[in-house]
């Protein structure tokens, strides 16, 4: 089974990270800017092939493939062990974002961005009623994807409990709560709970230990799931820089 990714960027983070790749199609009189990737290919042993761009266009359905396109192997899903084996080995409280309805493949990839820039050990999505990892999402994380591990778990209610279990806070995002994100404490151990724009966190509410909220003062009601989902995630890091510490006792 093979996996499209397209974009210059996602296409070399993908060869960077080792990910296998089968072939690259690259447009024929593309090769300014190619030359890394190109290069990278040519290692690699991997088979480049240059098409008409109208090709490209047909295997993206129409989107900015930058005259790009790598077959590659589907990026594999994580178990939760394996995301806070990885914030145990770089020595630091795991920091995990949940995300609950999230269908628009734009609003993953951006998270996934954010996220990885922000330092996320990992990404919790449920197996249902969520946009998979596809070459549009990869475009989108700019190959940001390559470097995020992602856990995919049938009961999203359940793996909050195992988490508390584990010693780790969790926090949800809820703009009806009144507690501002700014005044809550997010260092330590922290699950951080972000629902889609359709929904929100619904029933995962009940699920969290706290919740926090992004004020508003202008006309609209709400922001963007990813753009709230980056403010949230940038703000555990600033208070991470400024006043590490442990939280629940087991880490």
């Amino acid at each position: 089974m093979e996996e499209a990714v397209w974009g210059r960027n996602p296409v070399i983070e993908a060869l960077r990270a080792g990910r296998p790749c089968n072939k690259i199609f690259v447009a024929g009189g593309s090769r300014s800017g190619m030359s890394e990737l190109l290069s990278r290919a040519q290692r690699e042993g991997v088979p480049v092939q240059f098409v008409r761009r109208d090709v490209l266009d047909r295997m993206t359905k129409g989107s900015n493939h930058q005259g790009v396109v790598a077959l590659l192997s589907p990026k594999e899903y994580v178990s939760i062990e394996d995301i806070l084996a990885q914030a145990a080995a770089r020595r630091e409280d795991p920091f995990v974002v949940v995300l609950a309805g999230w269908e628009d493949p734009q609003n993953l990839g951006a998270i996934i961005r954010s996220s990885e820039a922000a330092g996320v050990h990992g990404l919790v999505i449920p197996r249902h009623r969520a946009a998979p990892l596809t070459g549009a999402v990869e475009k989108v994380s700019a190959g940001a994807l390559e470097y995020m591990p992602v856990s995919r778990v049938a009961n999203l209610a359940q793996t909050l409990k195992s988490l508390k279990k584990k010693g780790i806070w969790v926090a949800g995002a809820e703009m009806s709560t009144e507690l501002p994100y700014y005044e809550a404490d997010l260092t330590g151990p922290l699950a951080l709970v972000i629902g889609g724009e359709a929904k929100g966190l619904g029933h995962l509410a009940k699920s969290c230990d706290y919740l926090v909220r992004i004020p508003m003062q202008g006309n609209i009601e709400s922001l963007n799931a990813a753009a709230a989902g980056s403010i949230l995630v940038f703000e555990v890091l600033r208070q991470r820089l400024q006043t590490p510490r442990k939280g629940r006792g087991e880490w």
